[in-house]
């Protein structure tokens, strides 16, 4: 059962100029065109602002495959129990990244499914040991090194860090699901 949600998006007559300068900027022009989860940071501008240009880098200018940056993604979402996170990220995954449902489903499970690569279960490892001490342990840290760079590295403990803070604001002020998105079975 979907909760209401505690904060609504904003619906284009409610946008005040500077959002909707923001999302110009970002190439949108209608509310049609958004997604619910930048709708409804738009209630507060100032924040919005300040956090696209880091999630920007995280989403579009990382050093991570689209691959190795959707399983981080997914794998936080599925942690942070973030439906919205999750199903948004399964399509992105989908298109940019070729993944398919049996990828879906060891994330679910995590580094200990059989499906992941080495250096993908390394990947998968960060994202537990930051979700559960928010650290990554020294022998992680040195299996990491053996399958992605320095900045590679970097750019996971930030997609982390990015992700499970979207997730606690999309799960806290109850975003609900863009209308076109299809609703995840596990969820």
């Amino acid at each position: 059962m979907t909760k209401a949600a505690r904060l609504s998006p904003l619906h284009e007559e409610e946008w005040d100029p500077e959002i909707r300068d923001v999302f110009e900027k970002m190439g949108y022009e209608t509310e049609d065109d958004l997604y619910n989860v930048l709708k409804t940071l738009a209630r507060h501008p100032k924040l919005l602002k300040r956090w696209l240009p880091f999630a920007n880098h995280v989403l579009f200018k990382s050093s991570l495959s689209p691959r190795a940056r959707e399983i981080v993604i997914l794998r936080i979402g599925w942690l942070c129990r973030s439906e919205y996170e999750w199903t948004q990220h399964v399509r992105i995954a989908a298109e940019e990244a070729g993944m398919n449902k049996s990828d879906f489903a060891a994330l679910e499970v995590g580094p200990t499914d059989p499906l992941w690569s080495d250096g993908e279960k390394a990947a998968l490892q960060l994202v537990e040991e930051l979700f559960a001490s928010k650290a990554v342990q020294d022998k992680t840290w040195k299996e990491l090194g053996s399958y992605y760079s320095e900045l590679q590295i970097m750019d996971m403990v930030a997609t982390v860090g990015n992700y499970t803070m979207v997730a606690m604001m999309l799960n806290t002020f109850r975003v609900p699901l863009d209308d076109w998105l299809e609703r995840y079975e596990s969820f």
